[in-house]
């Protein structure tokens, strides 16, 4: 019988990271089947999907989303049961998965947690309840590997997997650009709205009137805007229509080759901020909550910064526009200076360099392969 995995997923950025490990998986131990919960990326590396997952909303957005939640989680549950996979893989999405967690512990399942809740951040006392659950910990950031080992939990720091997908994307950026249907020689602006229901609709106004802005004053650039693989826009086809009609690209799934080929990124809070970063693009941070959802997060998250790229550096290298900051006229304010002071751009960039050191000569997604293929006894 074929060896067997499943790996477990709740939004984007989880779920490219469970592509790039299924596809080390595959690449190192081609019997292995795999089973999970995850989008159109986990399905084209390979896995056979359990579910699809729905995305992570805040407190005031979720009502609508139990039901869904609800059978997803019974279908991982069954899956549990019936399929009997050797190794468990939980990716971020803590308040699912930590259940699911204690459900694959009564079938003596091994469970590896790989991308770390932000304990860091909110809720510190949830790394006791994960040391109880799982065996093994695979984290990404490197100041995370203290906090469980701290708690008897045998964890390693693996190197970030936007690293390998940046390794993987190749740099000629030429190609790149033609690739996208944009122009060879004109610089290039991307505006990156988020991935969830809720920072679509937040956002995509907002960056509207920024491009409308940046269209006048920077009349040489051209504007590309990617969307997540697995976002609908057919809900949002009004705004889309009109980012077209006035001559953005739009693309879906291309997030990382965009970033590639832009010269400055206005980023909605999240793992393209530390894409841009690793790849050496300026670039400005934003984002907007439902109000009641922003009020309980600024009750409970414990830190000063919201973007990977400051809370890696510890300092403010790049600026967060947030909720009522979150106007056009301060982000096109911070477009200016970016471009326009040499100085101020080039002592982003060192900042971007020092990040990227971190994770350099670490490739996670196969150190993650690794270490399942331990927990499974194949290697």
């Amino acid at each position: 019988m074929a060896e067997t995995v499943m790996i477990v997923t709740g939004e984007t950025s989880g779920e490219l990271y469970g592509s790039l490990l299924a596809t080390s998986l595959k690449k190192r131990l081609p019997s292995v089947r795999i089973i999970g919960v995850g989008g159109e990326l986990m399905k084209a590396a390979g896995v056979e999907l359990i579910s699809g997952f729905s995305s992570a909303f805040g407190a005031a957005e979720l009502i609508s989303s139990l039901s869904a939640l609800r059978e997803t989680f019974k279908r991982a549950v069954d899956a549990l049961v019936n399929q009997k996979p050797s190794v468990l893989i939980l990716i971020d999405y803590p308040d699912f998965n930590l259940k699911l967690a204690e459900e694959a512990g009564k079938q003596r399942i091994s469970i590896l947690y790989y991308v770390s809740p932000q304990v860091w951040a909110w809720r510190k006392k949830r790394v006791h309840r994960i040391a109880r659950l799982v065996d093994r910990m695979a984290v990404i950031l490197p100041f995370e590997e203290e906090i469980y080992q701290g708690a008897g939990l045998r964890t390693e720091f693996v190197g970030h997997p936007v690293m390998d997908e940046i390794h993987r994307a190749g740099q000629d950026r030429i190609k790149l650009k033609r690739e996208l249907g944009l122009q060879e020689d004109a610089p290039v602006i991307a505006l990156l709205p988020g991935s969830r229901p809720h920072e679509l609709q937040r956002l995509l106004p907002l960056l509207l009137n920024v491009f409308r802005e940046s269209r006048k004053e920077f009349s040489t650039c051209q504007f590309c805007m990617p969307f997540a693989p697995n976002t609908d826009l057919s809900r949002h086809e009004e705004m889309v229509r009109q980012f077209r009609a006035e001559g953005a690209v739009i693309t879906k799934g291309e997030s990382l080759r965009v970033l590639a080929v832009s010269d400055l990124a206005v980023i909605a809070s999240g793992t393209a901020s530390l894409q841009a970063a690793l790849l050496g693009i300026p670039l400005i941070v934003i984002y907007k909550l439902f109000p009641l959802t922003y009020w309980l997060a600024r009750l409970i998250v414990k830190v000063k910064y919201v973007s990977l790229v400051n809370i890696l550096s510890g300092r403010g290298v790049v600026r967060e526009f947030i909720q009522g900051e979150a106007t056009a006229g301060n982000i096109m304010q911070e477009i200016r200076r970016i471009m326009s002071d040499t100085g101020y751009r080039e002592a982003m960039l060192a900042s971007f360099e020092e990040v990227r050191r971190m994770f350099e000569g670490r490739n996670a997604s196969e150190r993650v392969a690794e270490i399942v293929m331990e927990m499974g006894g194949w290697k």
